[in-house]
């Protein structure tokens, strides 16, 4: 049973730190003691973007994000082709009737021998319902290393559902709170200057709201699109947007 108070905990939450440490314990609760999310909203066809314009949020050790993320596993593992082209929650048993059948890819094969040397080999998969074709949401939930996939289906039985409701829930706050790659960080100005942009001002009216002049507007909206990896202004206000780094109330 979901209490309201977590409930309320959940959804008040003002970092995603504070957000997905509370998260991980209640999955854990239901024994997946290791979770990966993953989102885009540079998603093209196959292609789910620039890495470093991902969200991703996992509390897998070290030396399995290093080869499963770092490395581009994931891009072969099969319950990340599944999620991208579904949307709902999703037994690993389907993994275990693909091997049995022998469908699986030589690069899929590779991908799961490497989960198994990490005691990935049991969970539950949930592919979020996306706004636009650009974007896709992810999580993957990792059953305890003890744990087969048996064990997960019957917890699965008894508690989908609130576990499938807490996780969309979550999904749906990431999206409220600021969420971007470190190297994607705008400073307080590069922030200002975009944050005028999108309110329709000109170069000259920036400069004169700010008290600088046009040349060094221009020099913080440069740095700006460097920052976020794109080419035009507009591009900049619409990423930085995304990512929430605009017009955001401290918390």
């Amino acid at each position: 049973m979901i209490s309201s108070q977590y409930l309320d905990a959940l959804t008040t939450a003002c970092t995603i730190e504070e957000l997905w440490a509370m998260h991980t314990r209640r999955m854990a609760d239901y024994g997946f003691d290791r979770l990966l999310y993953g989102f885009t909203r540079h998603r093209s066809g196959r292609s789910l973007g620039d890495p470093d314009d991902f969200v991703i949020l996992t509390n897998h050790p070290d030396s399995y994000t290093e080869g499963y993320i770092n490395s581009g596993l994931f891009k072969n593992a099969p319950m990340t082709k599944w999620a991208l082209d579904n949307e709902g929650a999703r037994s690993w048993r389907v993994i275990a009737d693909r091997i049995a059948n022998d469908t699986l890819s030589d690069t899929e094969k590779e991908v799961i021998a490497f989960n198994l040397t990490h005691k990935v080999h049991a969970g539950y998969s949930i592919s979020f319902r996306s706004v636009s074709p650009r974007s896709k949401g992810a999580i993957a939930l990792t059953a305890r290393a003890d744990l087969i996939q048996d064990d997960v289906d019957a917890i699965w039985a008894e508690h989908g559902t609130d576990i499938t409701v807490l996780n969309n829930i979550v999904h749906l706050k990431i999206m409220t709170l600021p969420h971007f790659s470190p190297s994607r960080v705008l400073t307080k100005r590069q922030r200002e200057v975009l944050e005028w942009v999108g309110d329709g001002k000109t170069t000259q009216d920036i400069a004169t709201l700010l008290g600088l002049t046009s040349a060094t507007v221009e020099k913080h909206l440069r740095l700006a699109r460097d920052a976020l990896n794109v080419e035009t202004t507009a591009q900049a206000v619409m990423k930085a947007a995304f990512q929430n780094q605009m017009f955001v109330v401290e918390p």
